[in-house]
Protein backbone atom coordinates (compact mmCIF):
# COMPACT_ATOMS: atom_id res chain seq x y z
CA UNK A 1 0.00 0.00 0.00
CA UNK A 2 1.31 3.89 -0.81
CA UNK A 3 2.52 5.34 2.18
CA UNK A 4 0.30 8.63 2.72
CA UNK A 5 1.39 9.84 5.44
CA UNK A 6 4.85 11.65 4.57
CA UNK A 7 4.44 15.57 5.01
CA UNK A 8 4.52 16.35 0.94
CA UNK A 9 1.05 14.67 0.60
CA UNK A 10 -0.91 16.99 0.33
CA UNK A 11 0.81 18.50 -2.69
CA UNK A 12 -1.69 19.14 -4.72
CA UNK A 13 -4.03 20.82 -2.19
CA UNK A 14 -7.07 18.29 -2.95
CA UNK A 15 -9.09 18.38 0.07
CA UNK A 16 -10.65 15.00 1.32
CA UNK A 17 -13.48 14.59 3.63
CA UNK A 18 -13.05 12.64 6.70
CA UNK A 19 -16.72 11.19 7.92
CA UNK A 20 -16.21 9.03 10.83
CA UNK A 21 -18.76 7.10 12.02
CA UNK A 22 -17.81 3.88 14.40
CA UNK A 23 -14.24 3.76 13.20
CA UNK A 24 -13.10 6.54 16.27
CA UNK A 25 -9.46 5.38 15.33
CA UNK A 26 -6.31 6.64 13.46
CA UNK A 27 -4.20 3.45 12.94
CA UNK A 28 -5.42 0.96 10.33
CA UNK A 29 -8.26 2.96 9.18
CA UNK A 30 -8.47 2.82 5.02
CA UNK A 31 -10.83 5.51 5.57
CA UNK A 32 -8.45 8.14 7.00
CA UNK A 33 -5.31 6.39 5.08
CA UNK A 34 -7.11 7.11 1.81
CA UNK A 35 -8.37 10.96 2.87
CA UNK A 36 -4.59 11.81 3.83
CA UNK A 37 -3.41 11.49 0.47
CA UNK A 38 -5.05 15.28 0.71
CA UNK A 39 -5.54 17.74 2.82
CA UNK A 40 -8.37 16.18 5.45
CA UNK A 41 -11.44 17.55 6.74
CA UNK A 42 -12.19 15.48 9.74
CA UNK A 43 -15.59 15.08 10.81
CA UNK A 44 -18.25 13.58 12.91
CA UNK A 45 -22.09 13.59 12.62
CA UNK A 46 -24.32 13.04 15.30
CA UNK A 47 -26.90 12.18 13.44
CA UNK A 48 -30.04 10.59 15.68
CA UNK A 49 -32.71 10.98 13.52
CA UNK A 50 -31.03 8.56 10.97
CA UNK A 51 -31.17 5.40 12.71
CA UNK A 52 -35.49 6.56 13.79
CA UNK A 53 -36.00 4.01 16.81
CA UNK A 54 -32.34 2.35 16.62
CA UNK A 55 -31.19 5.71 17.87
CA UNK A 56 -28.41 5.50 20.81
CA UNK A 57 -29.18 5.09 24.19
CA UNK A 58 -27.37 6.20 27.34
CA UNK A 59 -24.35 3.84 27.32
CA UNK A 60 -23.47 4.41 23.72
CA UNK A 61 -23.87 8.16 24.02
CA UNK A 62 -21.82 7.79 27.48
CA UNK A 63 -18.76 6.11 25.10
CA UNK A 64 -18.93 8.03 22.22
CA UNK A 65 -18.46 10.53 24.37
CA UNK A 66 -14.94 9.46 25.69
CA UNK A 67 -14.20 8.03 21.91
CA UNK A 68 -14.40 11.46 20.22
CA UNK A 69 -12.70 12.91 23.11
CA UNK A 70 -9.67 10.63 22.43
CA UNK A 71 -10.13 10.71 18.65
CA UNK A 72 -9.82 14.64 18.17
CA UNK A 73 -7.02 14.63 20.33
CA UNK A 74 -4.96 12.25 18.25
CA UNK A 75 -6.18 14.17 15.29
CA UNK A 76 -4.70 17.56 17.12
CA UNK A 77 -1.62 15.44 17.36
CA UNK A 78 -1.69 14.46 13.90
CA UNK A 79 -1.93 18.34 12.33
CA UNK A 80 -5.71 17.86 11.82
CA UNK A 81 -9.17 19.28 13.77
CA UNK A 82 -12.15 17.00 14.77
CA UNK A 83 -15.14 18.99 13.47
CA UNK A 84 -18.18 17.86 14.95
CA UNK A 85 -22.24 19.03 13.90
CA UNK A 86 -25.70 17.62 14.72
CA UNK A 87 -28.35 17.14 12.34
CA UNK A 88 -28.84 15.29 8.71
CA UNK A 89 -25.61 13.77 7.67
CA UNK A 90 -26.57 13.83 3.42
CA UNK A 91 -27.49 17.98 4.34
CA UNK A 92 -24.12 18.66 6.59
CA UNK A 93 -21.74 16.71 4.02
CA UNK A 94 -22.97 18.31 0.89
CA UNK A 95 -23.00 21.48 2.50
CA UNK A 96 -19.43 21.03 4.04
CA UNK A 97 -18.03 19.77 0.78
CA UNK A 98 -19.23 22.80 -1.15
CA UNK A 99 -17.96 25.08 1.01
CA UNK A 100 -14.69 23.53 1.51
CA UNK A 101 -14.09 22.22 -1.97
CA UNK A 102 -13.94 19.05 -1.32
CA UNK A 103 -13.20 16.17 -4.02
CA UNK A 104 -13.99 13.26 -2.11
CA UNK A 105 -15.78 11.78 0.69
CA UNK A 106 -13.75 8.84 2.77
CA UNK A 107 -15.91 6.78 5.43
CA UNK A 108 -16.09 3.07 6.92
CA UNK A 109 -18.40 1.15 5.75
CA UNK A 110 -21.35 0.19 8.44
CA UNK A 111 -23.32 -2.74 8.40
CA UNK A 112 -26.66 -1.21 10.11
CA UNK A 113 -29.70 -0.87 7.85
CA UNK A 114 -29.96 2.76 8.99
CA UNK A 115 -26.11 3.04 8.30
CA UNK A 116 -26.37 1.87 4.58
CA UNK A 117 -29.62 3.90 4.03
CA UNK A 118 -27.45 6.99 5.38
CA UNK A 119 -24.63 6.32 3.77
CA UNK A 120 -27.25 6.06 0.21
CA UNK A 121 -28.77 9.09 1.69
CA UNK A 122 -25.37 11.01 1.84
CA UNK A 123 -23.94 9.60 -1.61
CA UNK A 124 -26.94 11.17 -3.51
CA UNK A 125 -27.04 15.08 -1.60
CA UNK A 126 -23.26 15.26 -2.73
CA UNK A 127 -22.51 17.45 -6.00
CA UNK A 128 -21.82 16.14 -8.98
CA UNK A 129 -18.37 14.83 -9.47
CA UNK A 130 -17.75 14.41 -6.22
CA UNK A 131 -18.21 10.58 -4.84
CA UNK A 132 -18.75 8.67 -1.59
CA UNK A 133 -16.27 6.16 -1.08
CA UNK A 134 -16.73 3.36 1.76
CA UNK A 135 -13.85 1.63 3.22
CA UNK A 136 -13.98 -1.83 4.92
CA UNK A 137 -13.39 -0.50 8.72
CA UNK A 138 -15.04 -2.97 10.69
CA UNK A 139 -15.10 -6.71 9.70
CA UNK A 140 -12.08 -8.52 8.64
CA UNK A 141 -12.94 -9.30 5.29
CA UNK A 142 -15.68 -7.67 2.54
CA UNK A 143 -19.20 -8.27 3.91
CA UNK A 144 -20.23 -10.92 1.91
CA UNK A 145 -17.60 -12.12 0.32
CA UNK A 146 -17.27 -15.19 2.69
CA UNK A 147 -19.79 -17.61 0.37
CA UNK A 148 -20.49 -21.51 0.34
CA UNK A 149 -19.24 -23.29 -3.02
CA UNK A 150 -22.29 -22.80 -4.68
CA UNK A 151 -22.21 -18.80 -4.36
CA UNK A 152 -24.77 -18.79 -1.18
CA UNK A 153 -24.40 -17.19 1.75
CA UNK A 154 -23.88 -19.24 5.16
CA UNK A 155 -26.54 -19.19 7.90
CA UNK A 156 -24.63 -21.30 10.39
CA UNK A 157 -21.80 -20.82 12.02
CA UNK A 158 -19.20 -23.91 11.75
CA UNK A 159 -18.96 -23.93 8.52
CA UNK A 160 -18.83 -19.85 8.28
CA UNK A 161 -16.07 -20.24 10.24
CA UNK A 162 -14.04 -23.28 8.67
CA UNK A 163 -14.51 -21.18 5.27
CA UNK A 164 -13.31 -17.87 6.65
CA UNK A 165 -10.05 -20.21 8.18
CA UNK A 166 -9.36 -21.22 4.79
CA UNK A 167 -9.47 -17.57 3.34
CA UNK A 168 -6.53 -15.39 3.20
CA UNK A 169 -5.51 -14.68 7.05
CA UNK A 170 -6.49 -11.08 7.86
CA UNK A 171 -4.25 -8.40 5.79
CA UNK A 172 -1.90 -6.96 8.10
CA UNK A 173 -2.79 -3.69 10.08
CA UNK A 174 -1.02 -1.05 8.42
CA UNK A 175 -0.07 1.93 10.84
CA UNK A 176 -1.58 5.99 11.13
CA UNK A 177 -0.65 8.63 9.20
CA UNK A 178 2.22 10.07 10.63
CA UNK A 179 1.04 13.71 9.59
CA UNK A 180 -2.21 14.97 8.74
CA UNK A 181 -2.73 18.25 6.84
CA UNK A 182 -6.02 19.38 8.55
CA UNK A 183 -8.81 21.75 7.17
CA UNK A 184 -10.64 23.71 9.57
CA UNK A 185 -14.42 23.89 10.08
CA UNK A 186 -16.82 25.37 12.39
CA UNK A 187 -17.93 22.76 14.88
CA UNK A 188 -20.09 22.08 17.98
CA UNK A 189 -18.71 22.44 21.24
CA UNK A 190 -18.73 18.22 22.43
CA UNK A 191 -20.25 19.49 25.55
CA UNK A 192 -22.77 20.68 24.00
CA UNK A 193 -24.61 17.28 22.82
CA UNK A 194 -25.10 16.31 26.39
CA UNK A 195 -24.18 12.81 25.96
CA UNK A 196 -22.99 11.91 29.18
CA UNK A 197 -25.60 11.99 32.20
CA UNK A 198 -25.76 14.57 34.44
CA UNK A 199 -29.13 14.07 36.75
CA UNK A 200 -29.07 11.58 38.04
CA UNK A 201 -25.57 10.77 37.11
CA UNK A 202 -25.89 6.72 36.65
CA UNK A 203 -22.14 6.60 35.44
CA UNK A 204 -20.13 5.73 38.04
CA UNK A 205 -19.44 2.30 37.49
CA UNK A 206 -18.61 2.97 33.93
CA UNK A 207 -16.20 5.38 34.82
CA UNK A 208 -14.68 2.94 37.15
CA UNK A 209 -14.45 0.12 34.89
CA UNK A 210 -13.62 1.81 31.31
CA UNK A 211 -11.08 3.42 29.72
CA UNK A 212 -12.23 5.13 26.36
CA UNK A 213 -10.36 5.57 23.37
CA UNK A 214 -7.60 3.67 20.83
CA UNK A 215 -5.06 3.88 22.88
CA UNK A 216 -7.13 2.39 25.78
CA UNK A 217 -8.39 0.32 23.41
CA UNK A 218 -4.50 -0.76 22.69
CA UNK A 219 -3.46 -1.12 26.45
CA UNK A 220 -6.13 -3.55 27.44
CA UNK A 221 -5.44 -5.65 23.89
CA UNK A 222 -1.73 -5.82 25.15
CA UNK A 223 -2.99 -6.54 29.18
CA UNK A 224 -5.03 -9.36 27.98
CA UNK A 225 -2.54 -11.07 25.76
CA UNK A 226 0.13 -11.42 28.05
CA UNK A 227 -2.07 -12.15 31.35
CA UNK A 228 -5.68 -13.69 29.85
CA UNK A 229 -5.17 -15.54 26.45
CA UNK A 230 -3.22 -18.90 27.85
CA UNK A 231 -6.28 -19.34 30.46
CA UNK A 232 -9.06 -18.20 28.03
CA UNK A 233 -10.61 -21.72 26.84
CA UNK A 234 -11.73 -22.36 30.41
CA UNK A 235 -11.33 -18.65 31.99
CA UNK A 236 -14.22 -17.30 29.59
CA UNK A 237 -16.43 -19.12 31.45
CA UNK A 238 -16.21 -18.15 34.69
CA UNK A 239 -17.93 -14.81 35.15
CA UNK A 240 -15.97 -14.42 38.93
CA UNK A 241 -12.44 -13.89 37.27
CA UNK A 242 -11.28 -11.20 34.57
CA UNK A 243 -10.32 -13.28 32.24
CA UNK A 244 -12.49 -12.34 28.86
CA UNK A 245 -10.90 -9.60 26.96
CA UNK A 246 -13.09 -7.30 27.22
CA UNK A 247 -12.53 -5.52 24.09
CA UNK A 248 -16.38 -5.73 23.00
CA UNK A 249 -17.03 -2.01 22.89
CA UNK A 250 -13.61 -0.35 21.67
CA UNK A 251 -14.24 -3.03 18.21
CA UNK A 252 -17.74 -1.65 18.18
CA UNK A 253 -17.35 1.65 18.18
CA UNK A 254 -13.74 0.99 15.96
CA UNK A 255 -11.23 2.07 18.39
CA UNK A 256 -9.81 -1.52 17.33
CA UNK A 257 -10.33 -3.01 14.01
CA UNK A 258 -10.97 -6.85 14.24
CA UNK A 259 -7.26 -7.18 11.89
CA UNK A 260 -5.47 -5.88 14.84
CA UNK A 261 -6.92 -8.12 17.53
CA UNK A 262 -6.30 -10.97 14.89
CA UNK A 263 -2.61 -10.82 14.84
CA UNK A 264 -2.49 -9.63 18.45
CA UNK A 265 -3.67 -13.03 19.49
CA UNK A 266 -1.64 -14.97 16.76
CA UNK A 267 1.14 -13.17 18.07
CA UNK A 268 0.67 -13.76 21.41
CA UNK A 269 -0.75 -17.36 21.41
CA UNK A 270 -0.93 -20.95 20.17
CA UNK A 271 -2.74 -24.05 20.47
CA UNK A 272 -6.13 -24.49 22.24
CA UNK A 273 -5.96 -21.25 23.51
CA UNK A 274 -5.60 -19.38 20.35
CA UNK A 275 -8.38 -20.97 18.41
CA UNK A 276 -10.77 -20.47 21.06
CA UNK A 277 -9.88 -17.01 20.80
CA UNK A 278 -9.87 -16.36 17.24
CA UNK A 279 -13.30 -18.30 16.93
CA UNK A 280 -15.02 -15.65 19.28
CA UNK A 281 -13.19 -13.04 16.77
CA UNK A 282 -15.01 -15.18 13.87
CA UNK A 283 -18.81 -15.33 15.88
CA UNK A 284 -18.13 -11.30 15.46
CA UNK A 285 -17.51 -11.67 11.58
CA UNK A 286 -20.61 -13.89 11.18
CA UNK A 287 -22.82 -11.84 12.81
CA UNK A 288 -21.75 -9.38 10.64
CA UNK A 289 -22.37 -11.24 7.58
CA UNK A 290 -25.86 -12.13 8.62
CA UNK A 291 -26.91 -9.20 9.56
CA UNK A 292 -25.42 -7.92 6.13
CA UNK A 293 -27.30 -10.52 4.01
CA UNK A 294 -30.63 -10.35 6.51
CA UNK A 295 -31.02 -6.60 7.85
CA UNK A 296 -34.33 -7.63 9.47
CA UNK A 297 -32.51 -9.73 11.71
CA UNK A 298 -33.46 -7.18 14.77
CA UNK A 299 -36.93 -7.01 14.08
CA UNK A 300 -38.11 -10.60 13.83
CA UNK A 301 -37.64 -14.16 14.11
CA UNK A 302 -35.46 -15.63 11.48
CA UNK A 303 -37.31 -18.76 11.30
CA UNK A 304 -40.47 -18.23 10.20
CA UNK A 305 -42.55 -20.19 12.45
CA UNK A 306 -41.16 -18.53 15.67
CA UNK A 307 -43.16 -15.61 14.11
CA UNK A 308 -46.26 -17.51 15.65
CA UNK A 309 -45.27 -18.21 19.02
CA UNK A 310 -47.06 -16.67 22.03
CA UNK A 311 -45.12 -15.35 23.92
CA UNK A 312 -46.21 -13.80 27.06
CA UNK A 313 -46.68 -9.67 27.79
CA UNK A 314 -45.67 -9.01 31.46
CA UNK A 315 -44.37 -5.39 32.46
CA UNK A 316 -44.26 -6.49 35.55
CA UNK A 317 -42.28 -10.03 35.09
CA UNK A 318 -39.81 -7.81 32.42
CA UNK A 319 -39.20 -4.80 34.42
CA UNK A 320 -38.23 -7.89 37.41
CA UNK A 321 -35.65 -8.66 34.92
CA UNK A 322 -34.14 -5.97 34.12
CA UNK A 323 -33.43 -4.65 37.26
CA UNK A 324 -32.10 -7.83 38.47
CA UNK A 325 -34.82 -8.47 41.03
CA UNK A 326 -36.07 -11.95 39.75
CA UNK A 327 -34.97 -13.70 42.68
CA UNK A 328 -32.51 -15.91 40.54
CA UNK A 329 -29.08 -15.02 41.74
CA UNK A 330 -27.10 -15.69 39.14
CA UNK A 331 -29.83 -13.45 36.50
CA UNK A 332 -29.77 -10.91 38.80
CA UNK A 333 -25.74 -10.40 39.14
CA UNK A 334 -25.68 -10.65 35.54
CA UNK A 335 -28.49 -7.77 35.10
CA UNK A 336 -27.03 -5.46 38.06
CA UNK A 337 -23.69 -6.22 36.55
CA UNK A 338 -24.70 -4.47 32.96
CA UNK A 339 -26.90 -1.77 34.30
CA UNK A 340 -23.83 -0.55 36.59
CA UNK A 341 -20.99 -0.86 33.98
CA UNK A 342 -22.91 -1.35 30.67
CA UNK A 343 -21.58 -4.65 29.99
CA UNK A 344 -22.14 -8.15 30.82
CA UNK A 345 -20.05 -11.69 31.16
CA UNK A 346 -20.55 -13.72 27.89
CA UNK A 347 -21.51 -16.51 29.87
CA UNK A 348 -23.84 -14.87 31.89
CA UNK A 349 -25.52 -13.25 28.98
CA UNK A 350 -26.75 -16.49 27.91
CA UNK A 351 -28.19 -17.59 30.90
CA UNK A 352 -29.79 -14.25 31.75
CA UNK A 353 -31.16 -14.12 27.92
CA UNK A 354 -32.50 -17.96 28.16
CA UNK A 355 -34.40 -16.98 31.84
CA UNK A 356 -35.91 -13.96 29.93
CA UNK A 357 -37.11 -15.88 26.64
CA UNK A 358 -37.51 -19.59 28.25
CA UNK A 359 -38.57 -19.30 31.82
CA UNK A 360 -40.42 -16.18 31.40
CA UNK A 361 -41.65 -16.40 27.95
CA UNK A 362 -41.01 -13.19 26.82
CA UNK A 363 -39.98 -12.41 23.14
CA UNK A 364 -36.18 -12.00 22.69
CA UNK A 365 -37.36 -8.77 21.65
CA UNK A 366 -37.42 -7.31 24.17
CA UNK A 367 -34.23 -8.51 25.95
CA UNK A 368 -32.58 -7.49 22.53
CA UNK A 369 -34.02 -3.76 22.98
CA UNK A 370 -32.93 -3.86 26.53
CA UNK A 371 -29.46 -4.91 25.86
CA UNK A 372 -28.94 -2.45 22.60
CA UNK A 373 -29.63 0.31 25.38
CA UNK A 374 -27.58 -0.73 28.34
CA UNK A 375 -24.51 -2.13 26.46
CA UNK A 376 -21.80 0.19 26.08
CA UNK A 377 -20.82 -2.73 23.45
CA UNK A 378 -24.43 -2.57 21.62
CA UNK A 379 -23.28 -3.98 18.40
CA UNK A 380 -26.36 -4.79 16.33
CA UNK A 381 -24.99 -7.51 14.31
CA UNK A 382 -23.73 -9.57 17.24
CA UNK A 383 -26.42 -8.66 20.27
CA UNK A 384 -29.31 -9.21 17.50
CA UNK A 385 -27.85 -12.71 16.63
CA UNK A 386 -26.95 -13.79 20.08
CA UNK A 387 -30.71 -13.10 20.94
CA UNK A 388 -31.57 -15.16 18.39
CA UNK A 389 -29.52 -17.65 19.08
CA UNK A 390 -30.06 -18.41 22.72
CA UNK A 391 -33.74 -18.04 21.90
CA UNK A 392 -33.73 -20.73 19.30
CA UNK A 393 -34.80 -18.08 16.68
CA UNK A 394 -32.30 -18.21 14.41
CA UNK A 395 -31.01 -19.78 11.30
CA UNK A 396 -27.85 -20.51 13.70
CA UNK A 397 -29.65 -21.73 16.91
CA UNK A 398 -29.66 -23.83 20.03
CA UNK A 399 -33.24 -25.96 20.21
CA UNK A 400 -35.81 -23.61 21.63
CA UNK A 401 -36.78 -26.88 23.74
CA UNK A 402 -32.95 -26.65 25.48
CA UNK A 403 -33.82 -24.71 28.52
CA UNK A 404 -31.21 -23.53 30.52
CA UNK A 405 -31.43 -24.19 34.15
CA UNK A 406 -29.77 -21.15 35.71
CA UNK A 407 -29.36 -22.58 38.97
CA UNK A 408 -26.98 -25.55 37.56
CA UNK A 409 -25.43 -22.71 35.58
CA UNK A 410 -24.77 -20.90 38.57
CA UNK A 411 -23.33 -23.86 40.31
CA UNK A 412 -20.66 -25.11 37.67
CA UNK A 413 -19.02 -21.44 36.65
CA UNK A 414 -19.78 -19.48 39.39
CA UNK A 415 -19.08 -22.29 42.32
CA UNK A 416 -17.91 -20.61 45.04
CA UNK A 417 -20.33 -17.45 43.87
CA UNK A 418 -18.18 -14.73 43.65
CA UNK A 419 -19.40 -13.54 40.77
CA UNK A 420 -23.07 -13.28 42.86
CA UNK A 421 -21.57 -12.13 46.32
CA UNK A 422 -19.81 -9.01 44.01
CA UNK A 423 -23.50 -7.73 42.37
CA UNK A 424 -25.92 -9.17 44.83
CA UNK A 425 -24.84 -8.15 48.16
CA UNK A 426 -27.98 -9.32 49.72
CA UNK A 427 -27.09 -13.17 49.48
CA UNK A 428 -23.46 -12.57 49.99
CA UNK A 429 -23.45 -14.41 53.58
CA UNK A 430 -25.12 -17.41 52.23
CA UNK A 431 -22.31 -20.34 51.79
CA UNK A 432 -21.67 -21.60 48.61
CA UNK A 433 -23.73 -24.33 48.88
CA UNK A 434 -26.82 -22.22 49.17
CA UNK A 435 -25.96 -18.99 47.26
CA UNK A 436 -27.44 -20.04 43.92
CA UNK A 437 -30.92 -21.11 44.73
CA UNK A 438 -31.64 -19.34 48.44
CA UNK A 439 -35.41 -20.67 48.19
CA UNK A 440 -34.07 -24.16 48.94
CA UNK A 441 -31.84 -22.80 51.94
CA UNK A 442 -33.14 -24.19 55.34
CA UNK A 443 -34.98 -21.10 57.44
CA UNK A 444 -31.73 -21.36 59.75
CA UNK A 445 -29.13 -20.58 56.85
CA UNK A 446 -31.28 -17.74 55.45
CA UNK A 447 -31.44 -16.28 59.49
CA UNK A 448 -27.78 -16.74 60.00
CA UNK A 449 -27.39 -14.74 56.37
CA UNK A 450 -29.57 -12.02 57.02
CA UNK A 451 -31.83 -12.89 53.95
CA UNK A 452 -35.36 -12.58 54.61
CA UNK A 453 -36.75 -13.78 51.37
CA UNK A 454 -39.14 -11.61 50.13
CA UNK A 455 -38.07 -9.11 52.05
CA UNK A 456 -34.30 -8.40 52.00
CA UNK A 457 -34.54 -10.40 48.62
CA UNK A 458 -37.32 -11.47 46.02
CA UNK A 459 -38.65 -14.99 46.42
CA UNK A 460 -38.27 -16.10 42.37
CA UNK A 461 -40.86 -14.42 40.05
CA UNK A 462 -41.26 -18.20 38.82
CA UNK A 463 -40.48 -21.42 39.56
CA UNK A 464 -37.83 -23.00 37.26
CA UNK A 465 -39.61 -26.25 36.68
CA UNK A 466 -43.11 -24.10 35.94
CA UNK A 467 -41.47 -21.80 33.82
CA UNK A 468 -39.69 -24.34 31.91
CA UNK A 469 -42.69 -26.20 31.36
CA UNK A 470 -45.00 -23.30 30.08
CA UNK A 471 -42.17 -22.92 27.29
CA UNK A 472 -41.97 -26.51 26.38
CA UNK A 473 -45.89 -25.82 26.14
CA UNK A 474 -45.75 -22.57 23.84
CA UNK A 475 -43.76 -24.32 21.53
CA UNK A 476 -45.91 -27.70 21.04
CA UNK A 477 -48.86 -24.97 20.37
CA UNK A 478 -46.75 -23.35 18.06
CA UNK A 479 -45.44 -26.62 16.40
CA UNK A 480 -48.95 -27.75 16.37
CA UNK A 481 -50.21 -24.97 14.66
Amino acid sequence: MHDTSQAGAAADGSVALMWFRQDLRLADNLAIRAAAAGRVLAVYVLDDAAAGPRTMGGAHRWWLRGSLESLAADLKRAGAELVLRQGSAAKIIADLVKSHHVTAVHAGQMLEPWGRAQEAAVAKALPQGVALQLHRTATLYEPGVIRTKTGGTYGIYTPFARAARAMQPPEAPVPAPKRLHGVAAKSDSLASWNLRPAKPDWAAGFRETWHVGEAAAHARLKHFMAEALDRYPEGRNIPGEDLTSMLSPHLHWGELSPAQVWHAAEAAGHGEALRVFLSELLWHEFSANVLWNNPAIGEESQRADFRKLRWRSDPKDLRAWQQGRTGVPIVDAGMRQLWHIGWMHNRVRMITGSFLVKHLLVSWVEGERWFWDTLVDGDHAVNAQSWQWVAGTGVDSQPFFRVFNPVTQSAKFDAEGAYIRRWVPEVAKLPARWIHAPWTAPAEVLAKAGVRLGKTYPEPIVALEEGRDRALEAFRAMRGA
